[in-house]
């Protein structure tokens, strides 16, 4: 017979309106997602969604916070670390793979949900709302500031803008890669090499090789080659 303490117990109600939020998030989009397909599929009732978090912004902004406040820990601590090694300077390459890194290291997890997050959060880089836009604006602030700070230090010779812009860029590769290869298929035919592990490598390739990219003549008239990142 099997007690109560040989049983795992079932994920607490909030847990699984996260779950369920995050799931139908990706599927269908913030705006599209009732109240009613959340309650449904975690198996809950809105009552106990009230409870728990107010309204669906509320919500919303949870099932932000509760992965990319970690995140962000995460991706600082990697910042403290290389620039700890390298007395400070780090290159730029370093700085990327910190940032990036860590992102792709979540998103290759399938198991305890790092992938479906990622792919939300990718898709919600693409179809922001005022809202969840100032939420992520917040939530980014010291990390941009930092990373930013350490890419402005470590290309002294890069415009700043043309370095918001190659990072916008690289954002918006990460992004697209991890929201899955659904695109690939409508011009590759069958493509079923969708592995997260795979990913990791083949994008941070393609976005160092956007950062060792030459200038655009009119940032950089005389034509040198592009910032050393190696």
């Amino acid at each position: 017979m099997t007690t109560a303490d040989s049983r795992s117990p079932a994920p607490e109600t909030r847990d699984r309106i996260l779950d369920a939020a995050e799931a139908l998030f990706v599927e269908h989009g913030l705006e599209a997602t009732s109240m009613r397909m959340i309650t449904s599929q975690a198996g809950a009732n809105l009552a106990a969604v009230n409870y728990h978090f107010g309204t669906k912004d509320a919500l919303i902004q949870e099932v932000f916070r509760r992965r990319l406040t970690e995140l962000n820990r995460q991706r600082l601590a990697a910042l403290d670390r290389v620039e700890a090694a390298a007395q400070g300077q780090p290159k730029p390459s370093q700085i990327v793979e910190a940032f990036f890194g860590t992102s792709l290291e979540l998103a290759a997890d399938t198991v305890h949900g790092g992938n479906t997050f990622m792919r939300l959060l990718g898709r919600t880089y693409a179809e922001p709302n005022a809202f969840v836009r100032q939420f992520l604006a917040e939530e980014y602030a010291e990390v941009l500031e930092r990373f930013l700070g350490a890419l402005y230090r470590s290309l002294p010779g890069v415009p700043r803008e043309e370095i918001l812009w190659r990072f916008h860029f690289m954002m918006g590769a990460m992004s697209y890669a991890i929201a899955g290869t659904d695109a690939l298929q409508l011009f590759a035919g069958t493509f079923d090499d969708a592995d997260p592990q795979r990913l990791m490598p083949r994008l941070m390739s393609f976005l160092l090789g956007g950062l060792r990219a030459p200038l655009p003549e009119f940032a950089q008239p005389d034509e040198r080659p592009g910032p050393d990142v190696a």
